[in-house]
């Protein structure tokens, strides 16, 4: 392969190995929150919050930049890319490719950003429903 194709799927790879071990991360994290008290769960959800807030306009922007990708995928017409193959222009297909693999890390990047999000919703979910319960006068399970 060449080093540009080994570069990327490093590249790749380490994104999705992030996206693993974040997922990995949210799922303990769900796991112990049964045990945890209510004022650790709403720390860890403030945490959760400031994280995401701090995150925000990156992921807007990331957002925002699939978007625009997924509309210059769209205008890429097959033959237009037959074409150039056939006449072996490799400017456009170089640059065919550098957005392809652009947008490729862009999915991985707004996958970690959707698991970050789920873990604060699972956290305001639990926060909502330990406040029905102090309001009911309960605390068992």
């Amino acid at each position: 392969m060449s080093t540009t194709i080994d570069n990327f799927t490093k590249n790749l790879h380490d994104n999705l190995e992030a996206v693993e071990e974040r997922a990995k991360s949210l799922r303990e994290s769900i796991q112990s929150l049964p045990k945890k008290t209510q004022a650790e769960i709403q720390s860890q959800l403030d945490e959760g919050k400031a994280k995401l807030d701090a995150k925000k306009q990156e992921f807007d922007e990331y957002r925002a930049k699939l978007k625009t990708q997924f509309e210059e995928k769209e205008s890429e017409v097959k033959s237009k890319v037959e074409e150039w193959k056939t006449s072996r222009n490799v400017k456009k297909l170089e640059h065919r490719a550098d957005r392809a693999e652009n947008h490729a890390n862009t999915v991985a990047f707004l996958a970690m950003a959707t698991i970050e999000e789920a873990e604060k919703a699972t956290l305001e979910a639990i926060a909502a429903r330990l406040d029905a319960k102090v309001a009911a006068g309960t605390t068992e399970n």
